[in-house]
């Protein structure tokens, strides 16, 4: 045990946040990604909700200031100006945690998914909430 770190955040995500760069993407995925199937790294976190993890990452990782869209989330299918309630939980969290706030973008389902496998890693959470996935640039920590 660590003090002031969320006890979500297990050794290897610990790791995998602190190994990423400055530009590099993290996939916060729900239980119905195709995680396994999509990058060499996953984390499994089963039995936690994308919104918990998500609050748990974005309490040490900072969001990249220099890019228009830090924080991608998936299009619904066939109605892409839906905003899901995951996706409008996952709004409150980057507003109220991230030191960069950010909107969050919608992806079409298909470009999601292109995206999610160049990413240096997917967190596969037990979320069972539809569209539940999102996708974060890792900022740069200053001096």
């Amino acid at each position: 045990m660590l003090r002031g770190i969320d006890p979500i955040l297990s050794p290897d995500l610990l790791y995998t946040l602190a190994a990423m760069g400055h530009g590099d993407d993290i996939v916060i995925a729900d239980a119905n990604f195709p995680a396994e199937s999509s990058a060499e790294r996953v984390i499994r976190l089963d039995g936690l909700a994308a919104t918990d993890v998500l609050k748990a990452v974005l309490s040490i990782m900072p969001l990249d200031p220099f890019v228009d869209d830090p924080a991608r989330t998936m299009q619904v299918v066939g109605e892409p100006d839906a905003i899901p309630p995951v996706v409008a939980e996952f709004q409150t969290i980057i507003d109220k945690t991230a030191d960069h706030t950010a909107q969050i973008a919608s992806v079409e389902r298909f470009a999601f998914y292109d995206v999610a496998r160049q990413a240096f890693a997917i967190v596969q959470t037990g979320e069972r909430r539809l569209y539940g996935n999102i996708i974060l640039k890792k900022g740069v920590v200053g001096p």
